[in-house]
């Protein structure tokens, strides 16, 4: 085959003065201003599970679509919400991966640090096999277009390790002198360079960047998602990566990642700020229209389950089924849900909180 001899990668941490430059450390100002104003509204939120599930189901969607896993919005949410297996595999990799963020949170939460073990688990989790950290040689990224290689990571298994342990080191470092945005863009990099699996690379390197900004108190809880700005700029995304790689060129790489967390945390406030007025709105409407059936907890339940049913009802709140029927039948009178057959299940839908998530950038 005569691969060229691998790219020797470097171990954490690079030079500072390439790292640090008067251009990256008044973006990363920037982004640690749009970050602390998401963390602060994000606290305001009534019930935050509304948010964490609303956002992280549209990262598990948009990461997967960056490995050209497409899904809709609907599909998935009808997939979680009712007992059918999923029809897809693609929906079935969305669902794995809004599973493992949710791991990974658990476990920094848990024990406010990430092991190598707890990235293989997540790995693991998310790709549904237990081949673990790669141990045959033969890995390399090839441009999809041209199919021209256009990175060789390690091959050694023992070198990975050691990259590994070098790379979880610095992860767990929350007295790093340099901000941890810039260590973010680090992270990041290195994470994607040791390219430690056959597979899944991509989208864990994506969970353990929300896992970097919470274990940093940058954020309380796994809300913010670059994944959409990856999107919109994939090719500068691995062009830059490249850049790093072959000529150590971080100042771009850093700001591109810094730019991408400043423009997700602006446009996460604008989404947090919608759903906040659409959960008043809808209070009113139910208050109005169904006095005898309002409760604040109901309302929160079809923010928090935008695709609900009977038993979601049952369980959260207490209530008989016969209760939870006529509660969603109510609601779907006064035009706040509509309803879908699944199979033998009836869905109730929060249409316009759907429709809400589906026009987010």
């Amino acid at each position: 085959m005569g691969h060229k001899a691998p790219y020797k990668l470097s171990k954490l941490p690079p030079a500072r003065e390439k790292v640090e430059t008067i251009e990256i450390l008044r973006c990363a100002n920037k982004a640690a201003l749009a970050i602390a104003e998401l963390k602060g509204i994000a606290q305001i939120i009534p019930n935050q599970k509304m948010l964490i599930n609303a956002v992280v189901l549209q990262e598990a969607k948009d990461s997967s679509e960056i490995e050209n896993i497409i899904t809709s919005t609907d599909e998935l949410y009808e997939a979680i919400s009712s007992d059918k297996s999923y029809p897809r595999s693609e929906i079935k990799e969305v669902i794995n991966y809004r599973r493992s963020i949710f791991m990974g949170y658990e476990i920094i939460q848990d024990q406010g640090f990430l092991s190598v073990n707890d990235i293989i688990r997540i790995q693991q989790d998310l790709i549904e096999n237990n081949a673990g950290i790669r141990s045959t040689p033969g890995t390399v990224l090839k441009n999809d277009k041209t199919g021209e290689v256009v990175y060789t990571p390690p091959q050694d298994k023992a070198e990975i390790e050691e990259l590994l342990s070098n790379f979880i080191q610095h992860f767990n470092d929350l007295d790093s002198e340099i901000s941890p945005l810039i260590n973010l863009a680090i992270l990041h990099y290195q994470f994607e360079s040791i390219h430690p699996f056959y597979d899944g690379n991509g989208r864990t390197g994506r969970i353990l960047n929300i896992l970097y900004l919470i274990l940093n108190d940058l954020l309380e809880i796994p809300i913010l998602y670059l994944s959409s700005y990856i999107i919109k700029n994939k090719s500068e995304y691995y062009q830059l990566l490249n850049a790093v790689n072959k000529r150590q060129e971080w100042e771009n790489w850093i700001l591109y990642i810094l730019k991408a967390v400043e423009q997700t945390s602006k446009q996460t406030i604008t989404q947090i700020r919608s759903i906040r007025v659409l959960l008043k709105t809808t209070i009113d409407v139910v208050k109005e229209n169904a006095p005898k059936i309002y409760s604040k907890e109901l309302v929160e339940n079809i923010f928090e389950q935008p695709y609900t049913k009977i038993e979601y009802l049952t369980n959260k709140l207490g209530v008989e089924r016969k209760a939870a029927s006529r509660y969603l039948r109510k609601l779907k009178e006064i035009g706040v849900l509509d309803s879908r057959k699944v199979g033998k299940e009836v869905i109730y839908i929060n249409i316009e909180l759907i429709r809400l998530l589906k026009n987010m950038p």
